[in-house]
């Protein structure tokens, strides 16, 4: 895993892609690496740092220049062997053993006909010095970022965005339409970029610069195309997709380095543990408690007792992290290695797990990230589907039951009530139509709340994002319900809130996280299985549960859902407290009139009363206050062009 940055026909590109090289450092310590080529009137500049993971030696070196291509590459490559093989057969010849080489050589035969034949987790630039054009593209599932700003007939280009923030600053502005979108969802989607200039290349695409100025783009590879293809395909056995789970694990552990996995003790974690100490007996794996008061306070599941279990069973080696961190002065570095607003404080844990394991020399970690995502295993999905027969319950029934739940308390001094927390949640939704419903089920707001919380000005910016939400649960031909849920999450949630942050904690503690669920073979699996066989009775994950079943005992395989969270109900009433009320009462986005006071202060008060659980939508004003801050003094007019003052 690494950093890449570069610019084309950009004037001064030397300087800023090493500018943008710098601020992607921490991705690629091990080595860093710069190329320049003249073209026409401008040049052509690559930057790389290296993590070194496959084929440790120098000719895994980048930017990786051969017979006038040359590739700055970020990712890995899980059928690198058969594509070696397939290229050594036709006449290849290779100096070394790592993907890279292996990419460039794929690309020279076959152009972005490689691209749908690649599996892993990718984003790269590479350079043809005959034809003077530069492609650039990101792969299949969005697991890698790259970032990119057009200039004129030129463009710029980072694993980061802050690298481009750094190298551009004065030149970029905050896009107020992204921030109300990251208010709604606690991120920003995938579509969007925090800045007006800059945006995300689009999983499983590619987009080509020439050096007229002319700029072609293409998409090789649809989630959504392949939703619908496997919907008509024989649905897999257990015995199937435990074979293709296996088979994907095996692949994610290949690497020259120590490699670990993270273990909660829930379903996912547990069963790509059991399969990597299959293979690689004696693996460490990662795992965190929090403190007493915390746990208790937030009524907390004892995932340690579970994780120790599993790491007994197949003899893991178990490291127990303690998450009690201060949070406060976490903040300003946390926020800045997210890139974007992301209001998850698991980017904290992922943060401390991957420093601990860097520090005893660990550079992989494989993650479970994605078995939610693609077989229904969050409970928004249980409770949409229970929506569905509650709206068939008589109104008269349903109307006194809401008003005895929104009577009720969801914390007291002492603790907090989930129970409760649940009953409101899933009663601020169960009357709706299927995609508001689903959508209301898992983000912050609905459309009065963040009308109410926000400028007016930015009423229309308010319906712009909660139309592209439509529109995406729509785009599909599928007829099943949890299916075009688990394609709405595949599509929104999971690269722009759970790959994102991984990503960029992950390497901000320097550390590779590879996400074994997240793969073209699984993901096809995913969807060839029916709603009816993800979601059984009141229990997800039902067809994965029973692939589990051939590895891992059933106590672990039926306990209650884990929570790869923090206690944040905790840390905000103890640890934060007074920065959310400096926050509300004269914060930066307060008093520039994109937050109005009176609704950030009644989220306060609701929260302190313990009559809402407000705890995430406060994390989150105060994670977005410290990203704006960085960003409005990062150089320049990075400000938004909402007008008016605090309400």
């Amino acid at each position: 895993m690494c950093g890449v940055a570069g610019t084309y026909l950009i004037p001064d590109g030397d300087r800023l892609t090493d500018l943008m090289t710098d601020a992607v450092a921490h991705r690629g310590p091990d080595a860093a690496g710069r190329w320049s080529h003249r073209v026409g009137a401008g040049t052509v500049e690559l930057g790389h740092r290296r993590l070194s993971i496959v084929d440790l030696s120098p000719t895994g070196a980048q930017p990786m220049a051969a017979d006038g291509l040359v590739l700055t590459y970020n990712g890995e490559l899980y059928n690198a062997a058969e594509l070696r093989a397939e290229l050594v057969a036709a006449g290849v010849r290779f100096r070394g053993t790592s993907d890279t080489e292996v990419l460039l050589q794929a690309w020279r035969r076959w152009g972005t006909d490689c691209l749908p034949r690649l599996r892993g987790m990718f984003a790269f630039g590479v350079f043809d010095t005959a034809t003077g054009e530069l492609f650039l593209a990101r792969d299949q599932l969005g697991i890698k970022p790259l970032f990119v700003v057009r200039r004129g007939g030129g463009l710029a280009f980072a694993s980061e965005l802050k690298a481009l923030a750094d190298a551009f600053g004065g030149d970029l502005h905050v896009d107020e339409t992204a921030l109300v979108a990251s208010l709604l969802y606690y991120w920003v989607p995938d579509s969007r970029c925090a800045y007006k200039e800059a945006e995300k290349l689009p999983p499983g695409s590619w987009l080509r610069v020439r050096p007229d100025g002319d700029v072609a783009r293409g998409t090789y590879w649809s989630l959504r195309e392949v939703a619908e293809r496997a919907a008509h395909e024989p649905a897999p056995t257990a015995a199937e997709l435990h074979e293709i789970v296996a088979d994907s694990t095996r692949r994610h552990l290949i690497a020259d380095v120590p490699v670990a996995t993270f273990l909660s003790g829930g379903l996912d974690s547990s069963y790509l543990t059991a399969l990597a100490a299959r293979e690689r007996p004696g693996i460490s794996a990662y795992t965190i408690g929090f403190r007493a008061e915390d746990a208790k306070f937030e009524a907390m599941p004892d995932d340690l007792r579970y994780a120790r279990q599993v790491a007994q069973r197949y003899g893991v080696r178990l490291h127990e992290i303690e998450i009690a961190p201060d949070v406060l002065e976490m903040l300003p570095m946390i926020t800045r290695a997210l890139d974007e607003p992301i209001g998850d404080p698991a980017a904290i844990n992922t943060y401390l797990i991957c420093s601990a394991a860097r520090e005893a020399g660990v550079k992989v970690m494989v993650s479970g990230m994605g078995a939610d995502e693609l077989f229904a295993g969050y409970r928004k999905h249980l409770a949409n589907r229970l929506a569905v027969r509650y709206q068939r319950v008589p109104r008269a029934v349903r109307r006194p039951v809401h008003a005895a739940v929104d009577r009720l308390p969801v914390a007291s001094a002492t603790r907090g009530y989930r129970s409760v927390r649940f009953a409101k949640r899933f009663l601020s939704f169960a009357e709706l139509g299927e995609e508001a419903a689903f959508r209301r089920s898992y983000t912050m707001y609905d459309r009065g709340e963040l009308l109410d919380l926000v400028s007016p000005d930015l009423a229309g910016a308010v319906d712009d994002v909660l139309t592209e939400h439509a529109d995406v649960y729509t785009d599909n031909e599928l007829t099943d319900h949890v299916n075009r849920m688990c394609l709405a999450d595949a599509r929104l949630f999971l690269p722009g809130l759970n790959l994102g942050y991984t990503d960029r904690s992950s390497m901000a503690a320097s550390t590779e996280v590879r996400v074994p669920f997240v793969d073209v073979d699984v993901v096809t699996a995913a969807f060839r299985a029916r709603g009816v066989q993800k979601i059984v009775g009141r229990s997800g994950k039902t067809v994965l549960k029973q692939a589990a079943t051939s590895i891992l005992p059933a106590e672990i395989v039926h306990r209650p859902k884990g929570l790869f969270s923090a206690p944040l109900r905790a840390w905000m009433s103890r640890d934060l407290a007074p920065l959310v009320r400096e926050v509300v009462e004269d914060g930066v986005l307060v008093r520039s009139g994109f937050l109005r006071r009176d609704a950030a202060a009644r989220l306060v008060a609701e929260d302190a009363a313990g009559r809402e659980d407000r705890s995430k939508h406060l994390w989150h004003i105060v994670t977005l206050e410290y990203w704006y801050r960085n960003a409005t003094s990062a150089g320049g007019d990075l400000r938004t062009a909402v007008s008016g003052g605090a309400r």
